[in-house]
Parts: structure tokens; C-alpha cells; sequence
């Protein structure tokens, strides 16, 4: 007997009782007001069940400010599906990421609104964080997306689709995780750091990351010390920011602040977030900007304001074993892992 079959039993006996408890009643209460309350019983029961159904979603979980939507830990949504991934079977190879969202009925969905000027996001993350690709696949006519695409590093892999189908215009985050064969030595993050430089340039984070409402993060870009003031446009603002939950890495939904940028202008040092974490803990922080026509990732490891924090635990998905030791990514028919900053 499934969940919902149970809870429905569950609640046809709590309406059986208030009725018998209402017959009693009706020695000394008027017939008409007893067959009232039974009716009353009985709808409320229904509506109550429902009510339960509809909040068992995987996408949400409760945090320490009440009900807190959680992304990306799921190939299924809304009756839309993340197909089985295609890849290269091994590092070094060059090959193809491809992949369809389709619908309940296996039909591939070919229609997409345009969200951060794309109509699709693809993030590719090893599960211990170290390896970290933004990129944005082409579609085809028939509904596949694909990117060329070589691994650079073994591991196990979680490859996020973020997008916002038109029929319902909601944003949606579907993941599945590949592997890749081979050894390698996992790197978890086991310290905070708000800041990262690279290719010269040093990206700061300033502000909170809160579990227990909206919390503002400033970006700041420098190089030689010096603020940097021709950030260009990238991805409808100057900076693009995603945050996953250590251990599971569960995707967060972040929002630049501000207007969108004109094609052409430019801005900085400072670019904003709005920001909200569902539970305490540890979060992996990767900034995309842009300055002379180059994309450039920064790489942080914030734990949330407030709760008590620990080490990260480790993924189950990706097996994580202390870094000092090489371990055997486990082959999948498909095969994954991509290190680096690439884009």
C-alpha cells in the first residue's frame, strides 16, 4: 500500500470517528446539527490530506525561517524529466554533453523562456566542489541539447540543468550525477574563504549568508589592489553567482541585485546578491565576471551566519575519501568529471 493510500485510510477513520462521536452527541444536540458537523468532518478530513500530499515535494525542506525551496536534488519536477546524459567515457576524450527535458509522455520540450539571457544554464560540478563549469549547450530542432565537452579529471560528477520551460514560465533545476573512471584524489572544502584570485584578478565577498531569511553578499573585484571599474555585462548583470550546499549540493537560486546592465556599459568594483540558504551549514560560492571580454570564476567556501557549523560531511553520491588518498572513480556507461575554472 503506497503513502498516499495510507493516509487517506488514515483520514476516512479520523472522519469515521468524529461521525460516531457526533451520533453520540446527538442525544442532547439537535439531529441537524450533528449531520453539520459530520459533513464539516468529512470535507475537512479530504481537504487536510490533500493539503499534506501537496506539501511532501522534494524540492522543498523546512530551514530555520520556515519552508525554503531546495533545488538541483532531482531529475523529476512538475512531470518534466532530465534524460539519461551522454558523455565522453574518459578524460582526455573528445566528445559530446547532450541531453533532453522532456515531458511525461517522453515527448522532448523544445520550448524555453530566456532567464540571465540564456534559455538554458548547464552547471557541472564534481560532488566534492573542486571542479566547477558554467556553459550554455546549443538546442537542436528535435529538443537535444549539446556542447562539445572533454574531462579533464575522473570523479563523480552532478550536471544541473537550470531553465524555465514556457508552458509554465516556474524555473526548474534538474540534476543527475555521472561518473567518470579512474583515480583520483577527492579535495573537499575543509576551510572558509571569502576571498579567491584568479588570473590576477581578486574577488572579495563581503556580508552574511543567512539561514534564516534574505541576507545581502557584495562582490568586490580588485587587481593589484586596485578596485576594478570596467566589469562588463554577463548574464543580464555584472556578475554571476552559484551556491550549492556542501554535502548533497543542493542549488541555490541567486538573484543579482539591481537593474539589468545596457549592452556596452560598465560597472564595479562591487556587485550584489540577494541570498538565502535553506539550512545552516557550509555552502560552495562560484562567481562568474567579466572584464576585457573574458569570463573569469572565482571559488568560496562560506559557512551561514548563524547555527552551529562542522566539517562538511561527505556526499554520498560522490564517495568522498580524505584527500591525501587517490581513490577509483566507479565507470558509468555514460562517464563524467571536468576540473578547472572552464567556460
Amino acid at each position: 500500500m503506497n503513502a498516499p493510500q495510507r493516509l487517506g485510510l488514515y483520514g476516512g477513520g479520523l472522519a469515521a470517528l468524529f461521525v460516531g462521536t457526533f451520533v453520540v452527541a446527538g442525544a442532547v444536540v439537535p439531529q441537524s446539527t450533528v449531520a453539520a458537523w459530520s459533513t464539516t468532518a468529512e470535507n475537512e478530513g479530504a481537504e487536510g490530506m490533500d493539503m499534506d500530499m501537496a506539501g511532501m515535494d522534494m524540492g522543498e525542506e523546512p530551514g530555520a525561517g520556515g519552508t525554503t525551496p531546495v533545488r538541483g536534488l532531482s531529475l523529476e519536477q512538475d512531470g518534466l524529466l532530465l534524460s539519461p546524459v551522454s558523455v565522453p567515457d574518459e578524460t582526455g576524450e573528445e566528445g559530446t554533453l547532450s541531453f533532453s527535458i522532456t515531458s511525461a509522455d517522453g515527448e522532448a520540450v523544445t520550448e524555453f523562456e530566456t532567464e540571465h539571457d540564456k534559455e538554458l544554464h548547464l552547471i557541472v560540478v564534481r560532488t566534492d566542489g573542486a571542479e566547477f563549469r558554467h556553459v550554455h549547450p546549443k538546442m537542436s530542432a528535435d529538443g537535444v541539447w549539446s556542447i562539445p565537452w572533454t574531462w579533464d579529471a575522473a570523479g563523480s560528477y552532478r550536471v544541473f540543468t537550470d531553465f524555465v520551460p514556457a508552458a509554465t514560465g516556474e524555473n526548474l533545476t534538474l540534476s543527475r550525477t555521472v561518473d567518470v573512471a579512474g583515480r583520483f584524489a577527492p579535495e573537499p572544502a575543509t576551510a572558509v574563504s571569502a576571498s579567491d584570485t584568479t588570473d590576477g584578478y581578486t574577488a572579495t565577498l563581503t556580508g552574511d549568508l543567512s539561514a534564516t531569511g534574505n541576507s545581502m553578499l557584495t562582490a568586490t573585484i580588485t587587481k593589484d589592489g586596485e578596485p576594478v571599474a570596467d566589469l562588463q555585462p554577463y548574464l543580464g548583470a555584472y556578475g554571476h553567482l552559484v551556491a550549492l550546499r556542501a554535502g548533497d549540493l543542493a542549488y541555490l537560486h541567486v538573484h543579482p541585485e539591481g537593474d539589468e546592465p545596457a549592452p556596452g556599459s560598465v560597472s564595479g568594483p562591487d556587485v550584489t546578491f540577494m541570498t538565502q540558504a535553506p539550512t545552516p551549514g557550509r555552502y560552495l560560492l562560484y562567481l562568474d565576471f567579466k572584464v576585457g571580454g573574458e569570463v573569469r570564476t572565482a571559488h568560496f567556501v562560506l559557512d551561514t551566519a548563524t547555527g552551529e557549523i562542522t566539517d562538511a560531511p561527505a556526499d554520498d553520491e560522490g564517495g568522498e575519501e580524505p584527500a591525501d588518498e587517490a581513490t577509483d572513480a566507479p565507470a558509468d556507461e555514460h562517464g563524467a568529471g571536468e576540473s578547472g575554472h572552464g567556460h
